[in-house]
């Protein structure tokens, strides 16, 4: 495969049915108001560690049935037989630090929402920050969330400029929403 410099271009040469290609044209960059829907998209960014983009993608709903449909308050109370469950599933990454991960970071989110009213409250409360800044924060906050992690959430919810090159016509659509990297950052 050729070298390309963004996802887009790497996304324009994949085969119409590869699940990049949907991702990248309605989900990427573009901004999340639900807290279920961005911590599913945290959880999945820390799924991904270590391995493909792809993968992650093909077992996307895989992790959605495990993890509750994202549910925050559900996850936050996942015991040890949710646990070993999880750790059980073929169809999603068995991981006992990201599974680990998963619950404890439930159980922030539920901190979040108390005290800034949601997840998405919390970020834009934050915004805009450095990468650096966000990845301290991220780092401080949950766990399993370093400075690769951090970035793609951040980019893939909208808190980041550079999901999308100004010439893919995502960019434009993304814009128009008018995603919390263009307020700054």
């Amino acid at each position: 495969m050729p070298d390309f410099t963004s996802y887009c271009e790497a996304v324009a040469a994949m085969d119409v049915d590869d699940p990049n290609r949907f991702y990248h044209d309605h989900e990427y960059g573009f901004p999340m108001d639900d807290d279920n829907e961005l911590f599913g998209r945290l959880i999945l960014e820390i799924n991904q560690a270590g391995l493909s983009w792809s993968t992650i993608l093909k077992k996307q709903e895989n992790f959605r049935a495990a993890y509750a449909g994202y549910d925050v308050a559900t996850i936050a109370r996942f015991g040890e037989k949710d646990r070993a469950r999880l750790l059980s599933d073929a169809g999603i990454v068995r991981n006992r630090l990201k599974v680990g991960a998963a619950i404890h970071n439930a159980a922030r989110v539920l901190e979040l929402q108390a005290e800034h009213g949601s997840l998405r409250a919390w970020l834009d409360a934050n915004h805009p920050l450095s990468r650096e800044e966000w990845v301290k924060l991220f780092r401080r906050t949950f766990r399993f969330t370093g400075g690769e992690i951090t970035n793609e959430f951040l980019l893939s919810t909208g808190y980041l400029r550079g999901a999308h090159i100004a010439t893919c016509p995502v960019f434009a659509e993304i814009a128009a929403l008018e995603p919390p990297w263009m307020a700054g950052s």
